[in-house]
């Protein structure tokens, strides 16, 4: 409906109006782009600006075709390819939306492309876009290091790159000013009646069109017919604000939003789609999937492989996206693309489940002892280095406690130590805040039956399953549920997520499954509750009893604690590691029961635990955030009189 009724509007002036050709053209250049607009209403005082990022120029340390990426929340943009230079350039520009409380880092990526289905990503920064709002907006530009993806100790380049932000009052000036110079044909800052006239019609308002004289007299104080731009602007900002004058928008003819700001950050955004500046390219949801070559594309378009979020299965499992709660953006977990493969025809399919019940699981078992054994010989050590390779900006050995040639065997690298401070613990006074238990991809749900309906999705899956007899209790049932998943590349030491006292340890037998999503989401197999894994029970003041399930997975034959029966602990401790290959926590809080009166109905069953609202919300999604240890998780629903939780919006783990 919106380009249908922007197409009539555009049909009311002359084809050889200057207005007219000129929105022809800038409609037909923002086609070329992906959309800029906004989709979610924005309140008012959430909006802090808009910005304006340009990369200008990089120099790197050898010749190579190069391009860069942007990535801003859950979208990504990229340049062009350049030509075969160490000193590319590309000068080409984006505008993002800046929420008070929304994504504010950008992360460039600058990749070397001399693949035709694989770009190496070599250096990277990142750029806090707030930072500008009390910056000088003609601010020159900055040469920022490049950062070997591995360590940040290591510079691989510079690149120039320049911001603005424009506040929201200078958000409305600055549109209506650049929709204002398109009918200054002499350029000279100053308007006609005429002209202004031909600009009001192009907008398609009927109100607007009979205002139109009375709006320009208003500006106009001496009566001469010519007024300033600048004078207009203020004037028309004003108006806009009161009754707007543009119901769609001019750029992409999509009807607007009746609530005026959001209306004119979606023109601001959009407008500068078309202008004929070079724009960087969107439609990429990670800087992977932006600089991946033409044998990629042809794989998507032969549904090979595709980029998704939500639940990984059949050709979305090629590519497993997390939001890294820390960015606030969008990342891609690596995989080896014959792993991928060979898990697909495992888990998502009838006759590979069926492989395993005919005796793979025991070959599963066999060579998890076999490669555990490998990975802790003398001669593992050689492929620490390719590991590290392959994960390129996952693992940050800046964060590691030891030197490389410290580790004398690839496992001992594998349950590696980190820095002291290097994952601060929220809110570490109060035991009443909960925390992540490890580096990991994680989701939560209120309870089994969310869980089941948004993320595991395997036949039998219960609480009593997963925690045993032996343990499992009514109040366990229907508890808040939190998925905590490893892969290779993390940090593989758990800790504590509340403080209290390790009532039990119960081992379960069982196979050794991949923990993957694209087993997890599987119909076929029962991941968690078939699964090898030890059961624990850590008994708490702020949120009762807290079962903690470690599991393993496939390459995973050993879980090791560092605690016993009886100690008490304090969160953010170290409770245990797995040794090599990927694996998953589960905590269980359990549910309960509060008596409001001594009628028969008066007893009455709630949660022990708020999980964080951003976690649910990606949960709902179906969509993992990827966290750190120490990071906030929750807090108990028991209130502490006169204490309040500090603000944690922009609490981030240590670099």
């Amino acid at each position: 409906m919106g380009n249908g009724s922007s197409k009539s509007n555009h049909h009311q002036y002359s084809s050889s109006s200057r207005v007219g050709r000129f929105w022809r053209k800038i409609r037909h250049r923002s086609n070329q782009h992906a959309s800029s607009s906004n989709n979610k209403r924005l309140a008012a005082e959430d909006f802090a600006g808009i910005a304006l990022l340009t990369l200008h120029k990089a120099e790197m340390k050898f010749k190579d075709k190069w391009l860069a990426c942007v990535s801003f929340g859950e979208q990504t943009f990229r340049t062009e390819t350049s030509d075969q230079t160490d000193k590319p350039v590309w000068n080409t520009e984006k505008k993002f939306l800046l929420e008070r409380n929304g994504p504010h880092i950008a992360r460039i990526s600058v990749f070397e492309t001399n693949r035709l289905s694989k770009s190496n990503l070599i250096g990277y920064c990142e750029i806090d876009l707030l930072e500008f709002l009390t910056q000088d907006s003609e601010s020159d530009s900055e040469v920022l290091d490049l950062f070997d993806p591995s360590s940040s100790d290591i510079t691989v380049g510079k690149i120039t790159v320049s911001c603005s932000v424009e506040d929201p009052t200078e958000t409305k000036r600055s549109f209506v000013r650049r929709i204002l110079s398109i009918v200054d044909y002499n350029e000279d800052g100053m308007l006609s009646s005429s002209e202004f006239s031909e600009l009001i019609d192009a907008f398609g308002n009927q109100v607007a069109a009979k205002k139109k004289e009375e709006l320009f007299k208003a500006a106009d104080k001496n009566g001469d017919g010519v007024v300033s731009m600048d004078e207009l602007t203020v004037l028309l900002a004003g108006q806009q604000e009161k009754e707007p004058l543009i119901s769609c928008c001019p750029v992409c003819g999509e009807v607007l939003d009746s609530d005026k700001l959001n209306g004119m950050i979606h023109m601001s955004l959009c407008f500068d789609e078309g202008t004929g500046n070079q724009v960087m390219t969107g439609g990429f949801l990670t800087d992977k999937q932006a600089s991946y070559g033409w044998m990629f594309k042809l794989s998507e378009w032969a549904h090979f492989s595709s980029y998704d979020i939500g639940l990984n299965s059949g050709s979305s499992a090629s590519h497993i996206l997390v939001f890294d709660r820390r960015t606030k953006r969008l990342v891609e977990e690596l995989i080896d693309g014959k792993i991928v493969l060979s898990m697909r025809a495992i888990y998502q399919s009838k006759l590979g489940l069926g492989l395993m019940d005919a005796g793979a699981k025991e070959l599963l078992q066999s060579i998890s002892e076999k490669q555990g054994k490998q990975m802790n010989s003398a001669e593992s050590a050689k492929d620490i280095p390719k590991f590290i390779n392959f994960f390129e900006d996952q693992i940050k050995l800046d964060e590691v406690k030891y030197p490389l040639e410290h580790f004398k065997t690839f496992n001992e690298f594998f349950i590696r130590e980190l820095k002291p401070g290097a994952r601060p613990v929220a809110c570490m006074e109060r035991d009443d805040v909960a925390v992540c238990a490890a580096d990991s991809r994680l989701m939560a749900f209120k309870s089994v039956e969310d869980s089941l309906r948004l993320w595991i999705k395997g036949r039998k899956f219960s609480i009593q399953g997963l925690l045993g007899k032996e343990i499992c209790s009514s109040s366990f049932i229907n508890g808040t549920l939190v998925i905590f998943r490893l892969a290779p590349q993390d940090y593989h030491r758990f800790h504590f997520p509340v403080s209290g006292t390790i009532e039990c340890f119960v081992d379960i037998p069982g196979c050794l499954y991949t923990v993957n999503p694209i087993a997890v989401n599987s119909k076929y197999c029962n991941v968690f509750t078939e699964n090898k894994r030890v059961v624990s029970v850590i008994s708490t003041s702020d949120f009762g009893k807290v079962a903690f399930v470690a599991i393993g997975a496939t390459m995973v034959g050993s879980i090791t604690f560092s605690k016993k029966k009886g100690d008490y602990v304090q969160k953010g401790e170290e409770f245990g590691y797995f040794s090599f290959g990927g694996s998953t926590v589960i905590c269980v809080f359990e549910k309960n029961k509060k008596q409001l009166s001594k009628e028969p109905n008066g007893l009455i069953i709630c949660d022990t635990i708020k999980i964080d609202d951003d976690l649910l919300e990606n949960s709902e999604k179906s969509l993992e955030t990827l966290v750190a240890v120490g990071m906030k998780l929750g807090v108990s629903i028991k209130k502490r009189a006169g204490t309040e939780l500090p603000d944690l919006d922009n609490f981030v783990i240590g670099a």
